[in-house]
């Protein structure tokens, strides 16, 4: 399997800026970037094949050609049309993507969008969602372009007020919240009941794996029996609730590894294994490496 790396607001702005070091149509910092023209063309040689941390949050709208990444572990293709989002510390893969791929982009750190949103929360971005994906119509698209070129054009200004920035950003956030409800309901309503389970298990694995690795609760949780569960899940995708399980513990071993300085007695404490050695045998048998070896 391979390394786990990170690409945070401050190295996607050393990767994307010209020779001169400046930025065209694009604004970043470590907290914000405002994209008005996504270069995946700079990066994705970078991305493709190569799983990636992204420490922020990240809003993508696909205006032309395609994509095909791996996001938190499921394979999607992406259009134009298509609104991405892909929340903090979510795990990317580029498969492939056409080289006339265009769009617009929006990432904010934990720390700004708590600043933009204050104390009432949208939904959507609760975090219970690692990431969706959705299809826009076009008097939606334009809505939210013309919000986020607004963005983009007082962010350009030099004395751009911060509490202004803060207003507009909270606009686009709660825009986009409004929109994937509104598509939530609808698309619930016409996923098969197999469709929904593997949803539903997909979300308790993102977020329970380092605590949870058997099948028994899960299947707990989804109020249906291990064995009803597995059929589902192999039925649905392909691949083994077992595997799915594991591929999402193994990772979160890897930014551990890779992202942190916790000894590895800590990691596999964290990750609710008897001790070191149980995971160092887990780790192994799924990448070939010790955790040790990995890290190093």
């Amino acid at each position: 399997m391979a390394q786990l790396r990170q690409l945070n607001l401050t190295q996607l702005k050393q990767l994307i800026a010209g020779k001169d070091g400046m930025l065209v149509n694009n604004y970043i910092t470590q907290n914000l970037a405002v994209a008005r023209n996504v270069r995946i063309q700079l990066i994705k040689k970078q991305l493709i094949g190569q799983p990636t941390l992204m420490p922020e949050m990240r809003i993508l709208i696909i205006k032309q050609g395609w994509a095909t990444p791996i996001i938190n572990m499921m394979e999607r293709r992406f259009e134009p049309g298509d609104l991405v989002f892909l929340g903090s510390r979510g795990i990317l893969e580029y498969q492939d993507a056409s080289d006339d791929i265009q769009g617009i982009g929006l990432s904010v750190s934990d720390e700004l969008f708590a600043l933009a949103i204050g104390n009432r929360v949208p939904a959507t971005f609760d975090g219970h969602l690692r990431d969706f994906q959705m299809h826009l119509e076009p008097a939606d698209q334009d809505y939210l372009d013309q919000l986020h070129l607004l963005l983009y054009r007082h962010l350009s200004q030099q004395d751009g007020s911060s509490q202004v920035t803060l207003n507009l950003l909270s606009a686009f956030l709660w825009y986009v919240d409004h929109l994937w409800s509104r598509h939530e309901q609808t698309d619930r309503q016409s996923q098969t009941r197999e469709q929904r389970l593997f949803t539903d298990f997909i979300a308790l694995v993102s977020e329970y794996a380092p605590a949870r690795h058997t099948i028994d609760f899960y299947a707990s949780r989804l109020c249906i029996t291990p064995r009803y569960m597995s059929a589902i899940i192999r039925q649905v995708s392909g691949k083994s609730a077992k595997q799915w399980i594991d591929d999402a513990l193994v990772t979160r071993i890897k930014i551990d590894l890779k992202h942190t300085d916790k000894p590895i007695a800590r990691i596999a404490d964290d990750m609710n294994f008897p001790n070191p050695s149980f995971m160092t045998k887990f780790f192994k048998r799924m990448t070939g490496m010790t955790p040790r070896s990995f890290r190093q």
